[in-house]
């Protein structure tokens, strides 16, 4: 019989005091089409906010460019005055121009209206974690990291992160400041950045995956399939498990606008994956250095 792969902690050390649950939240979804305007359905997601919750989950990840502004505005309606140990990090770099629109502008003289807005959205004098959407290419780095401490000095932000970096964008960051995480794209079927995510392991920075189920690969639909199928769950959820028994320090932020969805994604860490079921899980997309 195959041996059941032992479990990481189920939390995880931002640093200081800021411990939070490794499987989270993602208020991307809880937008428009497109993650533009308002959802469809405006109670269901304030509901599953406020289910995320209860469930267990003391970290909700957003930025101010879903919706934009949406997502924030929603948390604080859904959630303010918020409970204690909930953590929401959020996100700034990125304009808006449209649905699916996405252009990058992390100047420090938008960085700096993106933050006070957040700060605003959210009701909150401070944010635990603020990460930089994105490099921009237009913006010497070193602008924008100057930026990011001057703000970490001045008390409006305690920890930052990065977003869509490589290691040599990492190591440049920490001469700035501490980066405490890392919000790439990575999935069972896309490892693109799987350097990264071993430095990060190795520097106790929390990577962040998000798209953590690619589906676009029939293949390893099939191989996902077989699995879930074992243990009678869904491809989504032992998508989700892959990730959190691969590395002890990825954070996992499903996102949905379904309180039944949600509740669905909570339950993939109750899966006890088998090291058969690894190993047909890992030659799906092997590691790119």
């Amino acid at each position: 019989m195959s041996n059941t792969i032992n479990q990481f902690p189920a939390t995880y050390n931002l640093g200081g005091d800021v411990t939070i649950n490794r499987l989270g939240y993602g208020a991307m979804r809880i937008t428009g089409k497109g993650i533009w305007g308002p959802p469809k359905d405006k109670d269901e997601a304030i509901r599953v906010l406020k289910r995320a919750v209860e469930l267990g989950v003391n970290f909700i990840d957003t930025a101010d460019s879903y919706g934009p502004h949406i997502s924030e505005e929603l948390i604080a309606e859904a959630l303010y005055p918020y409970p204690a140990g909930l953590v929401i990090g959020t996100k700034g770099g990125l304009l808006r121009t449209g649905p699916d629109q996405w252009p990058v502008n992390a100047s420090p003289n938008h960085l700096k209206e993106a933050l006070e807005g957040s700060l605003k959205r959210l009701k909150l004098d401070q944010i635990q974690l603020y990460q930089l959407h994105r490099i921009d290419p237009n913006v010497p780095a070193e602008e924008s990291f100057e930026f990011l401490r001057q703000m970490q000095q001045e008390g409006k932000i305690v920890h930052i992160g990065l977003s869509e970096v490589g290691i040599d964008d990492i190591k440049k960051a920490q001469d700035y400041f501490e980066v405490v995480s890392v919000q790439n794209m990575y999935s069972v079927d896309n490892r693109k950045w799987e350097g990264a995510l071993n430095y990060c392991e190795d520097n106790d920075i929390a990577f962040i995956p998000w798209f953590p189920l690619n589906a676009g690969n029939v293949t390893s639909q099939e191989i996902l399939r077989k699995v879930a199928d074992k243990h009678g769950a869904t491809v989504h959820q032992v998508a989700l498990k892959w990730l959190l028994n691969h590395s002890k320090n990825i954070l996992l932020i499903p996102g949905t606008s379904s309180v039944a969805h949600l509740e669905e994604n909570m339950k993939a860490k109750d899966i006890l994956l088998d090291t058969d079921d690894t190993d047909e899980l890992d030659s799906i997309s092997p590691p790119v250095a």
